[in-house]
């Protein structure tokens, strides 16, 4: 599988930022956030498409009962309200920063488009982009409906192991460098902090790893990890 976020390994805010376009430069400003600033809200208009230059962000819904549904956390370089593209008109999820003095560059739908216009392997890069967005999210979604706590772990480990693993020469095992907190990971597979550090302790216990704050070691092959 292909770096889903980064876009084969393309940081997007190196390529699609108005900065980098001498048109858009002087009229383009970045907006800033701290912790727990909502970018957008659901059923705000949907008419920009943003990147994150520093920080990090939440994506996510409330059910009826008011609990949080989390569908993404993302991080530098990564784009969010892609959805605008494709003419949606009002937000379906919320979009808020997780961390102080958080960066994001906003482009207009309209800018955006003016951009694919003029680049047809640009535009091919942004809709596979949303694909494989999409396809993830659907994979997410069966995860949370039809797993269990540890199983949607594991599965989520071997997505990160795809995005960020890297094989140690010495070792031959995986390690995976990370930008997710324990909270961020809790969030995305739908459970508590204390489950998750349950199920990481139980993993490591059976031999499966060995962790830290932003470092996990596979040292079994788990689903997923080739």
């Amino acid at each position: 599988m292909e770096n889903v976020w980064f876009l084969e390994n393309v940081n997007l805010f190196k390529i699609l930022c108005p900065h980098k376009f001498k048109a858009y430069k002087d009229s383009h400003n970045f907006n800033y956030y701290s912790k727990n600033d909502y970018i957008y809200f659901e059923e705000d208009a949907s008419n920009k498409v943003y990147l994150i230059e520093k920080g990090k962000i939440k994506l996510g819904y409330y059910n009826e009962d008011g609990s949080e549904i989390v569908k993404a956390v993302l991080c530098k370089g990564e784009l969010f309200g892609e959805k605008a593209i494709l003419g949606e008109e009002k937000r379906n999820e919320f979009a808020q920063s997780t961390e102080n003095k958080t960066s994001i560059c906003p482009i207009g739908v309209s800018t955006l488009h003016d951009l694919m216009r003029d680049n047809q392997t640009f535009t091919l890069k942004i809709y596979k982009f949303i694909n494989f967005r999409i396809k993830k999210l659907e994979r997410r979604l069966q995860m949370l409906l039809f797993k269990d706590a540890k199983t949607r772990l594991l599965d989520f480990l071997g997505e990160l192991s795809e995005e960020f693993g890297t094989v140690c020469s010495k070792t031959g095992k995986i390690k995976i460098q990370h930008p997710y907190t324990q909270k961020d990971i809790a969030n995305l597979i739908g459970t508590s902090r204390p489950t998750l550090n349950i199920s990481l302790n139980e993993l490591k216990e059976e031999g499966i790893l060995d962790f830290n704050r932003n470092e996990i070691i596979l040292l079994k092959n788990i689903p997923h990890v080739s």
